[in-house]
């Protein structure tokens, strides 16, 4: 719209923005009003970037968050909210990219078990001579996962962790070239499980491979996947750039799909401990494999599902959930950083 349509159709609520700040109004409803002013801004800079629309609500949005962060000293580090605010509301932003990422990897995991299934030379294609010949030889020797106990647990966890966080940044980074980079890694990795898991159930231990090989499988793959929807924004920022130049598109998309795989370094640190300390013990009853499995799943769902949409609902004044005061200080610590940052 023309920038006046827009000052008329936003006028009478900035003058009660005006009257609100210089009130006694409630911390709730000051931060409602600054994720407002907080859209309003973004929209004016995108369109109208030089105008004095844009001056008018920069100095607006500073008397609110001297208003709301008078006297105030924030409590919470960087890093925790981070990780309680700015990554889940990333992951709502790019909820569509999950899920296109999820879809793709699991039509590869399909089609590298269909394969694998009707052509044995696949198998040793994906997996290599060595390790299908050795595991081969393990499940003669009734111990088929004795591969997580070749190693000591430590030497594991570095070399683990190192490789699957490497394997995730280059997931990332490829998807400059259009998402074509970050869509290639998910194909083989989709290949590569999807051949795995066949070449067990075909040995009757399908069962036993989800209860020892999903340990630490759950949260890896999951962030695999993460990965490679952190590279498809990269690569839409690109092919998609919307209503910003390509260059600013490219910037945005950048900077949100880092944030995404730098957040899933935990994820595979706790993935690789799973891996070298607990999947080694093959033997481990099925309740207690069963629950770490159900609590990985859970923490899935949770933090990249159900929490980033109830944040959203949050902060778009839904009334949707009720946090407690200090952890709404805390949003509203992130709402002004967010502001200022100009994100």
């Amino acid at each position: 719209m023309r920038e006046a349509q827009f000052l008329k159709q936003n006028a009478d609520k900035w003058q009660q923005y005006e009257a609100d700040v210089r009130n006694n109004i409630s911390a709730d409803a000051l931060a409602d009003r600054f994720v407002e002013m907080t859209d309003d801004l973004a929209y004016a800079k995108t369109f109208y970037p030089k105008s004095n629309s844009v001056k008018y609500l920069n100095g607006l949005a500073a008397l609110f968050h001297q208003k709301i962060y008078r006297n105030k000293k924030e409590k919470q580090g960087r890093v925790w909210w981070f990780w309680q605010f700015e990554l889940p509301y990333l992951f709502k932003q790019y909820h569509k990219q999950f899920f296109y990422a999820f879809i793709i990897f699991v039509v590869f995991s399909l089609m590298g078990a269909m394969s694998a299934k009707y052509d044995e030379n696949f198998l040793r294609l994906i997996l290599g001579d060595g390790y299908v010949n050795m595991t081969n030889e393990n499940i003669a020797k009734h111990d088929p996962f004795a591969v997580y106990k070749h190693s000591g647990p430590f030497d594991m966890f570095f070399s683990i962790a190192f490789n699957n966080i490497k394997v995730a940044f280059i997931t990332y980074v490829l998807g400059v070239f259009f998402s074509v980079g970050s869509i290639w890694l998910l194909l083989n990795n989709g290949l590569m499980l999807g051949s795995f898991q066949y070449y067990f159930i075909s040995k009757g231990l399908g069962t036993k491979f989800i209860t020892v090989v999903f340990i630490h499988g759950t949260l890896e793959i999951w962030s695999l996947v993460i990965a490679g929807a952190a590279g498809l924004i990269l690569g839409n920022s690109i092919l998609f750039p919307g209503t910003y130049k390509r260059s600013v598109s490219f910037l945005r998309g950048g900077k949100d799909g880092l944030k995404i795989v730098f957040g899933l370094v935990p994820l595979f640190l706790t993935a690789a401990f799973f891996e070298s300390f607990v999947t080694r013990h093959t033997e481990m009853t099925l309740p207690l494999s069963l629950s770490i499995l159900a609590g990985s799943l859970a923490f899935i769902i949770w933090y990249f599902v159900i929490y980033p949409i109830r944040l959203h609902k949050r902060i778009n004044n839904t009334g949707a959930i009720q946090m407690e005061p200090s952890t709404q200080k805390n949003l509203n610590a992130w709402l002004s950083k967010k502001l200022n940052s100009g994100s």
